[in-house]
C-alpha cells in the first residue's frame, strides 16, 4: 500500500452533514465512525470520530467533529493526514514533522487496530499519522 496524503477537515458537530454533501457532489463510498462506536456515551456518542470518502476519481477526503475540550478556530479546520502501512517511513515523517513543534497524540496502537499519532509542526500545521498494522500489532 502506498503512503497517502489527504485533507482532513475538523468541524464543530457538522462532519456527517458535510461529508454527506461532499458524497452527493463527488460520488463515492462514505464510511462514518462515531465516538459511540468506540464506546463513548451521551452527547459525544453521535458525533463523528472519523469519516472517510473515497471517490471514483481517486479523491479522498476525511473529516471529524471536534473532540471535547477543543475549539474550532478559523484556519484550524483543515489538517493533513498521512496514512499507509510503511511503518518505518511514517514514523520517520512523524518524528521529523514534530521536531520544533508539538506532539498532541504520541504514536500508539489505537482501539481501531492501527497505530495513530497527531502533531503540529513548527509552523502550526496539524498532521495526523495513521499506520495500518496487520493483526493490530505494530512491527
Amino acid at each position: 500500500m502506498p503512503v497517502l496524503l489527504n485533507p482532513y477537515l475538523t468541524l464543530d458537530g457538522t462532519a456527517r452533514e458535510a461529508m454527506t454533501l461532499y458524497q452527493s457532489v463527488f460520488g463515492g463510498e462514505l464510511s462514518v465512525m462515531t465516538f459511540g462506536d468506540m464506546g463513548a456515551e451521551g452527547d459525544l456518542a453521535a458525533k463523528v470520530m472519523h469519516a472517510h470518502l473515497a471517490t471514483p476519481d481517486g479523491l479522498t477526503l476525511m473529516a471529524s467533529d471536534i473532540p471535547p475540550g477543543e475549539v474550532v478556530e478559523p484556519g484550524s479546520t483543515v489538517r493533513v493526514s498521512l496514512s499507509g502501512d510503511d511503518e518505518d517511513r511514517l514514523r520517520g515523517w512523524f518524528d521529523g514533522l514534530s521536531q520544533g513543534g508539538e506532539v498532541h497524540v504520541p504514536l500508539a496502537l489505537q482501539a481501531w487496530g492501527d497505530v495513530f499519532g497527531q502533531c503540529a509542526d513548527r509552523f502550526g500545521i496539524i498532521w495526523l499519522v495513521n499506520i495500518a498494522v496487520e493483526g493490530g500489532q505494530p512491527g
